[in-house]
């Protein structure tokens, strides 16, 4: 890569890193939180925690088709400031309506497919994959410290101070798509002519489109679950940091020789094999729902295929995507990934009130199904080969 290229690479994945983290930092402690506490309820808390996902959803792919022609910083800096706001709304009180307010106008912040979409054009396309594996290992890597953070933070600055730190970190952000992020190409900001109807008819991306929602509704899922579940088998919240720390960063472990190694050629079988992992995963949640032993070992699964999954998914988006069209596939892209989010939770929540956790996991593992059936054919996304390779 260039030393442009890494710049862009690596400021764009800080943030990444700087938003997702308040978003991620929420999962493990968010049920728990609100267990107890007036008005609230496991359906409201997944309905609260997957809120976001709903707005996210619905503007990403305006978002990224605005910024297909007028540039891709201004779209950042306006859904960085409203991620922003919502935060601080969130901070601002305990009610159920109040949070849910506040994760929607975060969700209005939806910048996920215009900073995939400027990725793309700040990069060579033989370098893309690198860029967008770079992103990919960043998120892995604030999902990992997000998750080891959250008992500590939730016990120093409780659940709205978590939503405060949030909103400054959305800032710090700002500060870096200012100041560190390169300009994209004049060329690229104008482009978008090809129609949204190529870009919701290309074989792969409906692949990839289906694989995200399901990835992200079944993490979102899972997480009304989890750490209500560890507590029932014995384990006290503020204990939950160490199972964090050792299967996020375990699973992160064991996803890097998937994720560098020589790309391309064998995508197939390695993306196949993690939805599986995935799988796997949640049928030993399933079995083991009350043994906290089983319940660690199911997340070293996990996370290992998902992590796979996160860093693979957004480089093929960019690699499928019409090249005048990436911002309106990207947006596509995140926008399903968030409804995802929005449904997994939702759903989560409420199947788990009124139909236990068994049934939650039963739901996880047939979505799961159907997305490795819909990926079976996927293409092998061959990379393009640089001169000095052809010669």
């Amino acid at each position: 890569m260039s030393p442009r290229e890494l710049r862009a690479s690596v400021s764009l994945a800080s943030i990444f890193g700087l938003r997702l983290f308040g978003m991620f930092i929420i999962l493990p402690v968010f049920a728990l939180w609100t267990e107890g506490r007036p008005g609230w309820s496991l359906q409201l808390a997944g309905i609260a925690m997957g809120a976001y996902g709903l707005t996210q959803g619905l503007l990403q792919v305006p978002y990224g088709w605005l910024s297909d022609r007028h540039g891709r910083k201004p779209l950042l800096y306006i859904g960085l400031a409203l991620f922003a706001l919502g935060s601080f709304v969130c901070a601002s009180g305990e009610s159920p309506w109040t949070v849910i307010s506040g994760r929607i106008l975060q969700g209005m912040g939806a910048v996920s497919a215009v900073a995939i979409a400027m990725a793309a054009d700040l990069t060579h396309e033989t370098q893309r994959t690198k860029a967008m594996a770079i992103i990919g290992s960043t998120i892995g890597a604030v999902f990992a410290l997000s998750f080891i953070a959250a008992p500590f933070l939730e016990h120093a600055i409780g659940v709205p101070g978590i939503f405060a730190l949030t909103g400054v970190l959305a800032l710090v952000a700002v500060a870096v798509v200012r100041w560190l992020v390169p300009d994209a190409p004049a060329e690229q900001r104008t482009a978008g002519a090809v129609a949204f109807s190529e870009v919701l008819r290309e074989p792969e991306l409906i692949r990839l489109n289906v694989g995200i929602f399901a990835l992200h509704a079944v993490l979102m899922a899972l997480f009304v679950v989890i750490p209500v579940a560890l507590v029932r088998a014995g384990l006290p919240a503020h204990d939950h940091w160490w199972v964090y720390l050792g299967t996020v960063g375990a699973g992160f472990l064991l996803m890097i020789p998937a994720v560098i190694g020589r790309g391309g050629t064998r995508e197939r079988p390695v993306f196949l094999a993690s939805i599986a992992t995935v799988a796997i995963a949640v049928a030993v949640l399933a079995l083991e729902i009350t043994s906290i032993a089983g319940i660690v070992t199911a997340l070293v699964i996990f996370f290992a295929g998902f992590n796979v999954l996160e860093a693979k998914l957004p480089a093929l988006v960019s690699r499928a995507a019409p090249r005048d069209a990436t911002g309106a596939a990207t947006g596509v892209y995140s926008s399903v990934q968030f409804l995802g989010t929005f449904f997994g939770a939702a759903a989560g929540g409420s199947i788990a009130q009124h139909a236990g956790f068994a049934a939650v996991l039963a739901t996880c593992l047939a979505v799961i199904g159907a997305w490795l059936l819909v990926a079976w054919n996927m293409g092998e996304f061959t990379p393009v080969a640089t001169p000095a390779s052809r010669t």
